[in-house]
């Protein structure tokens, strides 16, 4: 038998499955509860399934939207109220984006650098939102991404080119991710075609499963663990929440929003009450995530808040609580049974300064309800 590059590649994309099952999901970063376990195994396979939807046949040349996250392809920080999709682009080419609004209350383009043959994406250098984009009445736009940098409806692609993260923000009193009907219009092309790819054979995929391991590898056994850079938003203290920040320059982040995020512990017969105000602001909500940044199910568990499904305090304050079971007042947050995991919190064009959340552990039985 002939030696195959692809067989070779497909043989260690089998071994790094195995060794993220071992090491990312095994003791060396402390999992070891069984549902622990399930929690990281199914990012694992999240993050495959990532890869060979979209990375696997990555083609800068011939680039398509693919959608990033869904209900059931969850990594990497997900949200109920938003969809999301990415494409490949080069440096030195330009590409015609046409697409609808289709009523989001906040659309972007953000372009990741270093993000080519499937890799993970090292920093932001440009982002395009709604505001520099020229729709008609109907919300249709049409973009350039490379070419002639000046001018509205245009992003520079940047010498390593990379990837284009696209962000469609939806504030409904239920989740435009969960949604089985809403539709948002969005293509692109390469202004100048330069014909079909050779055809499928050894060398293309192995290429092609080299695009998958480049993808899988830096978000599981290469994944930062305890030590690694953390913003400073990002609160590691237990039901304490750092002043809501931009995140600069950030891979993956969205230049247009402040976050604040911090982990969630509570007991079995325990609950936390979280007080605040909503920022003027385009857009905002909090989600919960396990620890392996994975949104909990927010397809049948109110497992998140905007502003469209808040209930407000008489001063315009709110008040949220996180609880195992419902207390039988607004604004629950549902744990899913989770005794600890994070609380993730976006504030999209925010006008002015953010009130920090306040959050406090009581007794379930003291909130009455």
């Amino acid at each position: 038998m002939a030696d195959s590059q692809a067989r070779a590649v497909y043989e260690q994309l089998v071994d790094l499955l195995r060794e993220a099952g071992e090491r990312f999901a095994g003791p060396e970063r402390g999992v070891v509860d069984p549902d622990d376990v399930g929690d990281a195994l199914r990012n694992v396979t999240h993050i495959l399934q990532s890869a060979l939807l979209a990375h696997q046949e990555f083609d800068p040349d011939r680039p398509v939207f693919n959608r990033i996250v869904s209900p059931t392809r969850s990594f990497t920080g997900d949200n109920a109220d938003a969809v999301y999709f990415e494409a490949p682009v080069s440096g030195g080419r330009e590409y015609v984006v046409r697409g609808n609004l289709a009523g989001a209350v906040y659309t972007s383009f953000t372009m990741e650098a270093g993000a080519a043959d499937g890799k993970y994406a090292t920093h932001l250098t440009g982002v395009l939102n709604d505001g520099d984009i020229d729709a008609d009445a109907d919300g249709n736009y049409e973009i350039r991404i490379g070419g002639d940098e000046s001018g509205r409806n245009r992003l520079a692609v940047g010498p390593d080119g990379g990837r284009i993260t696209t962000r469609h923000y939806f504030e409904w009193p239920t989740s435009a991710a969960a949604s089985q009907t809403l539709h948002i219009p969005i293509s692109i092309a390469a202004v100048e075609p330069i014909g079909p790819p050779p055809r499928w054979g050894d060398a293309r995929v192995a290429a092609a499963l080299g695009r998958v391991i480049n993808h899988v590898r830096p978000k599981t056994v290469e994944a930062p663990s305890a030590g690694a850079y953390v913003p400073s938003w990002l609160s590691s203290v237990p039901n304490v929440f750092n002043p809501p920040e931009k995140p600069g320059a950030l891979a993956f982040a969205a230049a247009d929003a402040a976050y604040t995020m911090a982990p969630y512990v509570i007991g079995p017969d325990q609950a936390l009450v979280i007080t605040g105000r909503w920022p003027e602001c385009r857009f905002a909500n909090v989600s919960l995530w396990t620890r392996f940044s994975q949104m909990y199910d927010y397809v049948n568990r109110p497992v998140w808040r905007n502003r469209a499904n808040t209930t407000l305090e008489p001063d315009g304050s709110f008040r949220m609580i996180l609880a195992h079971r419902d207390p039988g007042l607004p604004n629950w947050l549902d744990t899913e049974g989770r005794p600890s995991g994070t609380m993730f919190w976006r504030f999209f064009l925010p006008e002015g300064a953010i009130e920090t959340p306040q959050a406090t552990v009581v007794d379930v039985a003291s909130l009455g309800g």
